[in-house]
This record gives C-alpha cells, sequence and structure tokens, in this order.
C-alpha cells in the first residue's frame, strides 16, 4: 500500500437527517455524473478505492469528517443518487450495510441479467474480499457494510467497514480489482483504522509460508490435526490460546476441508464455513508444529483532516449546498455541447465555492 499515517474513526450510531440524505443523493448523482462524463466509469472505481478521495468526497456531500457513519451513509447516498443512470452511466453499485450486504451477488446478478453482464468473476470478487476481510485478516473488527461497485467492463472495486464495539472503533478496507493480482497476497488498495494493534495477518507477503502449510494442514485427515493441537506448547510471541480452539467445533470443518482438498489458501478459504477460527487454527499450528508463521503486521495506518455535518468546521450551510447540486446539474447539461465547452462549464464551478 502506497501510503501511511493514522486515522481515528469513531463508531457512531444512528442516521443522517432527512434533510441531509436528500441532498447527499443529489449532490452525490451529479458528482458521480460529472466524473463519468469527464472521465469514464473506471475512473470512479479508482476514485472510490482511494480512501483520502473518499473521505473528501463525504466531506463534500456534508457528512461528518470522522464518523464511521460517513462510510455507511455516503455509499447510500451514491447509490440511492445514481438510480436509474446506471444504464447511461456504465456505473453499478450493490450491497449495503448489515442484512443487505448478505444480498451482493443477488444484486449483482440481478443487475447483470438486466444490463447483460457476466457475473460470476464479479460474484467471486465480492465474497473473496469480504472474506479476506473478516477471515484472513483478523483484526478485531467484524465486517457490518460491504458495498461491490463495477461497470459494464467487470471492472469492479469494493468498500467496506468492520467495527470493534469493545473500543467503539471502526475500520474501512478499500479495494481496486484492476490491482489485485492475488486476493491472498497484499490485495488492498488500503485499509483505514484508528490505531496499530495485533492482528493476525494472512495476506501479507510475509505470511507466505503459513499459507502454504495452512492450506496442506486442511489437506490432511482431522485426526492428524487435532492431535497436533493436543501437543503444542504454546510460546509468547503473541496473544493467540489454544484455549481460543475448540477441537470438537474443529473437527466438522476440518472433515469439509479434507474432501475439499482444497489446492492453494485461496480455495481453503472460499470453502463455506472456514471462518476465523479454522484459519487461527492452522495458522496456529502452522507456526507452533511447522516453524511457518503468519504475519501480525497491521496492514492500516491513514489519516484525514476535513469538516462536516457535526458543525465542523461548520454546520452545513443549506442554501450553499442547493446552489452546488444546481450548478453541478448545470456543468453536466453543458458538458452535451461539446469537449473545449464541457471543460469550461465544469471550471465554472470554481465560482460556486467562494464565501
Amino acid at each position: 500500500m502506497p501510503r501511511t499515517g493514522i486515522s481515528t474513526m469513531p463508531l457512531h450510531y444512528g442516521r443522517a437527517p432527512r434533510w441531509l440524505f436528500s441532498r447527499m443523493t443529489l449532490l452525490a448523482r451529479e458528482i458521480i455524473t460529472a466524473l463519468s462524463t469527464e472521465f469514464n466509469p473506471e475512473e470512479v472505481l479508482k476514485r472510490f478505492s482511494d480512501p483520502y478521495w473518499f473521505q473528501a468526497f463525504g466531506c463534500v456531500l456534508g457528512f461528518d469528517w470522522h464518523s464511521s457513519g460517513l462510510t455507511t451513509t455516503v455509499l447510500g447516498a451514491t447509490k440511492e443518487g445514481i438510480k436509474g443512470l446506471e444504464k447511461d452511466l456504465n456505473f453499478f453499485i450493490a450491497g449495503g450495510k448489515g442484512t443487505t450486504s448478505r444480498k451482493t451477488p443477488e444484486q449483482i446478478d440481478r443487475i447483470g441479467y438486466r444490463h447483460s453482464i457476466e457475473t460470476k468473476k464479479l460474484i467471486f470478487a465480492s465474497r473473496m474480499s469480504a472474506k479476506v476481510d473478516n477471515t484472513a485478516v483478523q483484526d478485531g473488527y467484524q465486517l457490518y457494510h460491504h458495498s461491490f461497485l463495477f461497470t459494464r467492463r467487470g471492472s469492479w472495486a469494493v468498500v467496506q467497514q468492520g467495527m470493534n464495539p469493545c473500543d467503539k472503533t471502526a475500520r474501512r478496507y478499500h479495494w481496486l480489482g484492476q490491482d489485485v493480482k492475488d486476493f491472498v497476497v497484499e490485495p488492498h488498495s488500503a485499509v483505514c483504522c484508528n490505531k496499530k494493534k495485533p492482528s493476525l495477518n494472512l495476506v501479507a507477503a510475509e505470511s507466505r509460508g503459513a499459507r502454504q502449510v495452512s492450506t496442506a494442514l486442511a489437506r490432511e485427515h482431522p485426526e492428524k490435526i487435532l492431535a497436533s493441537l493436543r501437543n503444542l506448547t504454546l510460546t509468547k510471541r503473541h496473544n493467540i490460546r489454544l484455549s481460543d480452539i475448540n477441537p470438537k467445533k474443529l473437527y466438522s470443518i476440518l472433515v469439509k476441508t479434507y474432501e475439499r482438498q482444497p489446492a492453494d489458501f485461496e480455495k481453503l478459504l472460499g470453502i463455506k464455513g472456514v471462518g476465523p477460527k479454522t484459519i487461527r487454527a492452522l495458522s496456529l499450528i502452522s507456526e507452533l508444529v511447522y516453524g511457518k508463521p503468519p504475519s501480525y503486521r497491521d496492514p492500516a495506518r491513514f489519516s484525514f483532516a476535513h469538516g462536516g455535518k457535526d458543525g465542523t468546521p461548520f454546520p452545513v450551510d443549506k442554501k450553499t449546498y442547493d446552489k452546488t447540486v444546481s450548478a453541478m446539474k448545470k456543468a453536466i447539461q453543458s458538458s452535451k455541447i461539446g469537449n473545449q465547452q464541457k471543460l469550461n462549464a465544469i471550471k465554472k464551478l470554481s465560482g460556486y465555492f467562494e464565501f
């Protein structure tokens, strides 16, 4: 990942006021339309995969600059804002918060059917990105939001967020499909979090040995693996303990991995039922029995600073907000005149932001 820093993202509950959310949808629609017109749908994906741009986008829309709600509300407003324009924009959004996130594959399939888009690879990317951030990276954050953005050409990006109710913080994960060479080796565009903390990171480059041994163990008979568990001697290098592993519950899932014989770590991770405890157990045995330690390098170190809905640096000015939406509409309409006139129309927007 190219940029580093530290960010605090408090976990906030509640909803955006109706008056603000309705405006957010209008402005998000105009901004996405402008990006698609000026550049292309793939450029929109790049912007969303950039945590700095995404944070700034949320600030322009008037939301809290540091709240976890910026992720869910901004993506919700964007999805609502482009509704009905997806075909013209060649840009689509599936998924969302809570139960909606679990319907992402179904939504991708429905969009694909409606617009003649091949969805098999897209659905795989959606599921694998969620599996990586919830299982292969064990950092104390449980995913509760998953948004999958894609184009007609099959390009995609992911923005998803997890929460840690214990310390009331949130962590946001960004993916860009064109940059993912391997789902289980440093796949993220960025991970945004509050602070450094011990994390089991099996997608780190230095976890290669642990991935290989974990996959090999998954192909072994369960009795052989559980026998290893009964003879482990734990070190003090990290906070994973044998008490974290229940051999009885582990047995059933190891039977499934033994029957499936996964060829590599990605195939292992993709098996239904293989969750954090299974991966944690295999990585523990990998280190303590076979001398192949996984990485505990936290993948997240990012920082931001802007203002918004909470009054920082000033309360949302409704009049200015509405004026901005109107200006964006005029700019987009003017863009149909011609390329040079389009550029001039966009540039004229700067005058509307002078206070």
